[in-house]
This record gives structure tokens, C-alpha cells and sequence, in this order.
């Protein structure tokens, strides 16, 4: 969850991630209960790492990359179907067939919005961007993500000032949840 480095290398490492908790997904049988649990998992890593990117990346796109505001708005949209996928997973066990689907089109939307933010977005930024100001971006998004929710709240907003201000609160009422629930912890 806190990796080091610029604000880019610590998104990147996050994706990594992500994409390995996806790998153990594909690789567990139709039905197996840690399939849930990995996607609980998936899902509290993709949480935080969504609230921080909305909390200071993005404003950072917006502030230095030309074209920013949209590009930030097309990764926001990205954020919003995520969340309601991850929001739809949370009632489904992994033996239901509505939990293959709705995984499939969360890996499928997570994997595009990886390309695009390492493609597109991630370059110009880095071009425009003083190295200085993505270390300390680096440093924010550690310190949001240690914060933020763990649990999807579609409906939460997504821009500053009013995430910045909720996104703790939802936060500590989900780990509060996770750790009473055991969510994301082999049982």
C-alpha cells in the first residue's frame, strides 16, 4: 500500500498489485471461496488507491498537463464504473455466476484505466511536472491511502475540496468494519 518514490512510481507499483490479486483471481477454480476473498482484497487496494488518485493526482493533471481537465475527467468516469462494479461484487459469494461476470468487467475496466493512465496520462504528466513536485504528490498519496476508504461508496464525492474532507471519516468506519468482519483476511 506505501511503496516509496515519486507519485508515479507508487501508482504504478500499486497497478502491479492489482494486477497480481487479478492472476490469483484467473487461477482459483469456479467456486473457490478465496476467489471472494482476493476480490475483497482487489477491492480495498482499488479503493484506496482511487481516493488518492482523486485527491491528488488528478488535481495535478488538472494544474500542470495541458488537456487535464479532461483528462482527468475521462480517469474520474474510469473510477465511477469501478466502483459500482465493486459495489455490485459485494453481495455475490464466488460460487454465483453474477461474481464471474461482475469480476470480468472490473478487471476489463481496471486493466483499460491502467493502460491509459500509463500510456497517456503518466508520461505527460512526468513531462510537466518538476520532479520535485511528484515526490511530494508520492508522499501524499502514501498518507491518503493509509487514510482512505476501503469499501466502495459510489455515490461519495469524487473532486476537492469535499472528498478531501469525507474520505477519512468513510475510512475509518470501513477498517473499523473490515477489522470486526475479517474482510480481506484469510479466515
Amino acid at each position: 500500500m506505501g511503496h516509496g518514490g515519486n507519485v508515479i512510481d507508487e501508482l504504478v507499483t500499486d497497478h502491479r498489485e492489482v494486477e497480481e490479486m487479478f492472476g490469483r483471481i484467473e487461477a482459483l477454480p469456479y467456486g473457490d471461496k478465496d476467489r471472494k476473498l482476493v476480490a475483497d482484497q482487489v477491492t480495498m487496494e482499488l479503493v484506496r488507491h482511487s481516493v488518492a488518485e482523486e485527491m491528488y493526482l488528478y488535481p495535478a493533471v488538472r494544474e500542470h498537463v495541458a488537456g487535464g481537465d479532461a483528462m482527468a475527467d475521462r480517469e474520474i468516469g474510469d473510477h465511477s464504473r469501478a466502483e459500482q462494479i465493486m459495489k455490485d461484487l459485494e453481495g455475490c459469494d464466488a460460487g454465483d455466476a453474477e461474481f464471474d461476470r461482475l469480476m470480468g468487467a472490473l478487471m476489463t475496466e481496471v486493466r483499460s484505466h491502467i493502460a491509459d493512465e500509463e500510456q497517456n496520462l503518466f508520461p505527460k504528466l512526468r513531462a510537466a511536472c518538476p520532479p520535485e513536485a511528484l515526490d511530494s504528490l508520492g508522499d501524499k498519496v502514501r498518507q491518503a491511502k493509509k487514510l482512505a476508504p476501503t469499501r466502495p461508496h459510489p455515490s461519495a464525492p469524487d473532486k476537492p475540496p469535499a472528498n478531501k474532507l469525507l474520505a477519512p471519516g468513510a475510512g475509518l468506519v470501513d477498517r473499523m468494519r473490515d477489522a470486526l468482519t475479517g474482510r480481506g483476511k484469510k479466515g
